[in-house]
């Protein structure tokens, strides 16, 4: 974020009255969706503009392709993503007995790669794992979100809904004072959602690319001019989970276009 974006930041939040106290009413949750303008939302409706659809072909040819020391695709344990994908992704992320914690569904990929076809991990934010988890989470679109269902989740929904809260950076903003005090006005152009990730991985135009809800939020960071988490620190996770549970009920977009 540049200086006088960052002094743009500052004068907003310090100036524009607190209209919502607390967490944005479940009636009253929006996909960011509903706060684009035409042409981007144009772009996300139409499968032949929307550039996202580029990285789901992506991820559909890996689906079947065999990689690692065991030689499997992931079609050979799962089959058809059509049918045995459908709402995975909206339950994410998800609890895992074996590691005793919440993982993305990025983290689950890398998990299969790793544990079933003993392949190497893929880089967070690398083209194939990007394309797999769109490609996934694709075949959840038009489903509703469920993710935070699991009581085993609930300690750890309570420590990203904490660090959604917590002020930090050289600003001393916390997402909340954007994502629940401000929706619907704009910065620097730009609207303001609540932050409801309905549609990662998505494709940002200021990106030019695909890119995941890790990546947004780190963004977010840099742009409070806090210290960023790193990819797959328990901190983003928690985040991602807690996001993900206030949208529940709001339906999939993979992959979703924003600004």
């Amino acid at each position: 974020m540049s200086h006088w974006r960052a002094i743009v930041v500052a004068a907003l939040l310090a100036t524009a009255p607190a209209l919502r106290a607390g967490e944005v009413p479940l009636e009253a949750r929006r996909s960011g969706y509903s706060f684009m303008g035409p042409e981007t939302r144009a772009m996300q409706d139409d499968d032949t503009a929307n550039p996202g659809m580029l990285f789901v072909l992506d991820g559909e040819s890996l689906w079947t392709k065999k990689v690692g020391v065991a030689d499997k695709a992931c079609a050979d344990c799962h089959g058809d993503a059509r049918s045995s994908m459908k709402g995975v992704a909206a339950r994410y992320p998800a609890f895992d007995k074996t590691q005793g914690r919440p993982v993305t569904l990025d983290q689950r990929i890398n998990l299969c790669r790793a544990d079933h076809q003993q392949a190497t991990p893929l880089p967070y934010e690398s083209r194939d794992l990007l394309a797999l988890s769109a490609f996934v989470a694709h075949q959840s679109r038009g489903l509703a979100i469920t993710a935070g269902d699991d009581p085993q989740l609930k300690p750890f929904v309570a420590q990203g809904r904490d660090l959604f809260r917590q002020r930090e950076g050289q600003l001393n903003l916390a997402c909340t004072n954007c994502h629940d005090d401000n929706f619907d006005k704009r910065l620097a152009g730009a609207p303001i959602t609540q932050a409801q990730p309905t549609g990662y991985p998505l494709y940002r135009l200021e990106w030019q690319t695909l890119g995941s809800l890790e990546r947004r939020l780190r963004s977010c960071m840099t742009g409070v001019r806090a210290q960023a988490y790193d990819y797959g620190s328990p901190e983003l996770v928690a985040l991602e989970l807690y996001l993900m549970s206030r949208a529940r009920g709001l339906p999939m977009e993979t992959p979703a276009v924003r600004p």
